[in-house]
């Protein structure tokens, strides 16, 4: 699974050119729509609209093959399709070429402009149900990206000791780190033996935490999702004391790792996260409608944008699957709205907001138009000052 990171949002909002094209596609992780090859059939399709939208801007057929045969080579790789997560973004140009398999599910989508299209990427950055999970032992440590939905394993072998005596050479003794489990329910297990650690033991395995918690740094940088820690309470306490990850759980989840399989577990994690994005989500819209009338929130895209610029926008709630297309001079301001739908020489300036918005340490929602604040506009601003 690729992890997205706000420097690729960077990365890809530097990209400028004529055809800067960005694809979005729903996949599967199994079953019968994988057999079906039904996510291929959906990319393709997307593929035809792509090629008719660059034949209308007068491409010539080679020039637009050329372009977009990294994403033709992907239609018959069928170990790419059998990795798939919730959604698939793909953004080219005669010049570049990422693709990001997420576990964000996404309507289908097409857009071709003079930069990306990165709107539907934004949950990824909110508390919008992805969250990660670490299953935290002496001998194993796995980590998980997670939704609502879905749940996929990070691969963190070679960046993590494999166990406790790889780390720090201590033969510790296996009949401290034995326990018995007695099953009492699908949600906790009662533990037996050593319940904690004092003196060499703790300064062993602070040692070994320490080198775990220093490998996730290199690919948790610039992530905003909280980390939710599945062991013992007293490893969790020794783990909580090195811990520099500023999203981590303050209250781990205690079962029995062996004796509880990832699907059920991914379900308690779940049950155990879904208050804090929903209070999130409802703390925000909440002051949004509390501060209207004060000068603190805006409705209108033309007040919006530029203060989007300017950092000026806590939080954006954007109608999903909405647009407003127009164009924009940031030199002063001007801002020209489109009748209509994307044409040649409009844009989509509710994603220029979302995007610079986020740039500038915002947070930005995507809403279904009957959840947004103010449900009479497509874009909702609350202002930090």
């Amino acid at each position: 699974m690729s992890l997205l990171h706000k420097k690729d949002i960077e990365e890809l909002n530097t990209v400028n050119s004529e055809n800067c094209i960005s694809i979005f596609v729903p996949t599967h992780r199994a079953g019968e729509e994988v057999l079906k090859r039904e996510d291929v059939l959906v990319l393709k399709t997307q593929l035809k609209e792509v090629k008719h939208k660059l034949s209308k801007k007068g491409l010539h057929n080679e020039d637009i093959n050329k372009m977009l045969a990294p994403v033709e080579k992907l239609i018959d790789n069928s170990r790419f399709w059998s990795n798939q997560s919730d959604g698939l973004a793909i953004f080219l140009t005669d010049s570049f070429f990422r693709k990001y398999t997420l576990p964000v599910y996404f309507k289908e989508f097409n857009a071709v402009a003079d930069s990306f299209y990165l709107k539907p990427l934004m949950p990824m950055f909110v508390g919008d149900g992805t969250f990660y999970l670490m299953t935290l032992q002496l001998d194993n440590v796995k980590l998980y990206e997670c939704t609502k939905y879905s749940f996929a394993e990070i691969v963190i072998d070679d960046l993590i000791p494999k166990n406790l005596q790889e780390r720090v050479g201590y033969d510790y003794e296996e009949k401290n780190l034995q326990f018995r489990t007695q099953q009492t329910g699908k949600e906790q297990a009662i533990y037996h033996g050593q319940e904690g650690a004092t003196g060499k033991d703790k300064k062993e395995i602070k040692a070994y935490f320490r080198a775990i918690n220093d490998g996730l740094a290199t690919i948790l940088t610039d992530a905003h999702s909280p980390l939710l820690i599945v062991t013992k309470d007293y490893l969790f306490s020794i783990y909580a004391e090195i811990n520099t990850y500023q999203h981590l759980v303050k209250q781990n989840i205690k079962v029995d790792i062996y004796a509880i399989n990832i699907f059920d577990l991914h379900e308690i994690a779940w049950k155990k996260m879904a208050p804090t994005f929903d209070q999130t989500r409802k703390d925000k819209m909440s002051l949004f409608l509390a501060e209207q009338g004060t000068g603190k929130t805006a409705v209108e895209i033309e007040y919006i944008l530029p203060a989007a610029f300017d950092g000026k926008i806590e939080t954006l709630f954007c109608e999903n699957m909405a647009d407003i297309y127009g164009t924009f001079k940031k030199e002063n301001g001007t801002i020209t709205l489109s009748k209509g739908e994307e044409n040649d020489s409009s844009i989509s300036i509710m994603n220029v907001a979302a995007i610079q918005t986020f740039l500038k340490g915002g947070d930005v929602y995507l809403l279904d138009k009957e959840d947004m604040p103010n449900p009479n506009s497509k874009v909702n601003a609350l202002y930090r000052y």
